[in-house]
């Protein structure tokens, strides 16, 4: 079509990528591999922790003579439980050196290792009589979480083009989801989550790594680490063409050139150079706000005290770890609804969505829990709560934040990002698992109103401060952060950019002065 004045062909508008089956099958691998392992270990010990703790206490028996005191079995299960989210935060810390060393498929293949030899060991320490097996492989396991929890998004976001970046974005917590339910599933005492299948139910954690570390390395590693941090565009081309479908790339490449270039002033950031570098500062601080909360806006909680809210409404004991899984159901429905409209809706509609929903359930649940010995239909309000702050959870909170610390970082500052990212994540964890039944202990259902304040002000702070990041370039939601930290970023020179070539892409890599 052109112009009929001047005689020039019009502009033609940029093409959406569709989902090529290269493209498909490498996100199916990455995901289930990962993040499906990582919901697997959760859930995995809850719902069996009586008859674990049975075997611990057998062991004791048969080393010792007598049981177990009370106070020791706490303090056993206790460490059971935590080392995990200790792992994750060891994990996290170290997600950067691999993911810069070893690319983003590297990273996750070298993963493996940290979840198929617990598996194993878990596996055996019913035969081997040790439970300390399986404290020890917690730990592991932990710091296998970790380094999927960053590297995972990290691969998709770079992988993805960007009409499917929240799409694809959002699979790492709908794989997390599935892992989570299908460990409730397959911990029912009628299934694995009795005497004789338990060591199965934990050994299982390593299939998903042994399907991932067999199948990932016949797909691309990322096209942007691949061009911009190793200068190698002929091996991002071809990977691209892989992923995409078609020939024409061009587009895509000169976006990834321009974020090379972009970059050249940023260098290569550590974790100490990204908290003191003002061009980031209110990208790095919404990472931190983002996933604390995540993690702080109750959904840990919720999960803790959901058994006790069953029992109230009538739920027998017994039949509490069913309803369970009804909730598990609506948490992959609702993570799924989320993959299917963040590019839609976008990401900042749906996380402040997700918060609304999230703050008024825990409102709600606090007057419910208040007031059900007056008005004893109340109970079932209650349970109507915990279900409407999961749907919440799982359409917004949960999902979109893996999306948007990928996009609000250029290649540069990436992965130390996500190693900001990670610590928040696990120390968040860690301290409402540990502080949280102590907090409920002593004000009750007033606990549940702290969530819904912390959930008003995160999305206060999501409507204020992070713009709308679907379908823009990397580089264009940083000059969108540049105006808010104060600073200028000079337009790149695009006949720069086109002939510079390696020379260019080399210099990216370069580590920042301070």
């Amino acid at each position: 079509m052109e112009n009929k004045e001047a005689g020039t062909p019009l502009p033609t508008p940029p093409r959406e990528v569709r989902l090529q089956p290269t493209l498909v099958l490498a996100t199916l691998s990455a995901a289930f591999g990962s993040a499906f392992q990582y919901g697997y270990n959760i859930a995995v010990v809850n719902t069996p922790h009586k008859v674990l703790k049975s075997f611990y206490n057998e062991t004791y028996f048969e080393r010792h003579a007598t049981f177990m005191d009370e106070r020791v079995m706490l303090l056993l299960w206790s460490c059971t439980v935590s080392m995990f989210p200790l792992g994750g935060l060891l994990g996290s810390l170290i997600v950067s050196l691999l993911a810069d060393r070893c690319g983003r498929k590297g990273a996750l293949l070298i993963n493996n290792v940290f979840a198929i030899v617990p598996a194993i060991l878990m596996g055996a320490s019913k035969a081997a009589q040790a439970f300390e097996l399986i404290i020890c492989s917690r730990v592991v396991l932990g710091v296998c979480a970790g380094i999927s929890y960053s590297a995972l998004p990290m691969y998709l976001g770079e992988l993805a083009p960007k009409n499917l970046r929240g799409t694809l974005g959002t699979m790492t917590e709908v794989f997390v989801i599935v892992g989570v339910f299908l460990a409730q599933i397959f911990s029912l005492h009628a299934i694995l989550g009795n005497p004789t299948g338990w060591p199965v139910l934990l050994a299982l954690t390593g299939v998903p790594a042994l399907i991932q570390l067999l199948t990932l390395p016949f797909f691309p590693e990322s096209p942007r680490y691949t061009l911009i941090q190793k200068g190698d565009e002929a091996t991002a081309r071809q990977a691209l063409r892989r992923l995409r479908g078609h020939v024409d790339m061009e587009a895509e490449l000169e976006d990834m050139r321009s974020e090379a270039q972009a970059e050249l002033a940023e260098g290569r950031l550590s974790v100490l150079n990204l908290c003191t570098f003002r061009p980031l500062r209110w990208q790095l601080l919404s990472v931190v706000v983002l996933m604390a909360g995540q993690q702080l806006s109750g959904i840990n909680a919720i999960n803790y005290y959901a058994d006790i809210i069953y029992v109230s409404a009538g739920v027998e004991a017994a039949h509490s770890q069913y309803v369970t899984v009804g909730a598990g159901v609506i948490n992959i429905v609702m993570t799924m609804i989320s993959a299917f409209l963040v590019e839609r809706l976008g990401r900042r509609r749906l996380l402040l969505v997700g918060y609304g929903i999230c703050g008024s359930a825990c409102v709600v649940l606090t007057l419910a829990l208040l007031f059900q010995n007056t008005v004893p239909e109340l109970s079932y309000l209650g349970v109507l709560c915990v279900f409407a702050y999961i749907s919440g959870h799982s359409i917004g909170p949960s999902p979109v934040p893996a999306v948007v610390r990928t996009e609000i970082f250029l290649q540069s500052s990436r992965p130390a990002a996500l190693v900001v990212d990670g610590a928040v994540h696990w120390l968040c964890n860690f301290i409402v698992g540990f502080v949280f039944p102590s907090v409920q202990e002593a004000i009750g259902a007033y606990s549940f109103i702290i969530f819904a304040g912390v959930c008003l002000l995160t999305a206060v702070y999501i409507y204020v401060v992070i713009p709308e990041t679907k379908g823009r370039t990397f580089v264009e939601i940083n000059r969108i952060f540049a105006k808010r930290n104060g600073v200028e970023i000079p337009e790149e020179k695009k006949e720069d950019t086109t002939d510079a070539g390696p020379h260019v892409l080399s210099m990216a890599t370069k580590k920042t002065s301070f």
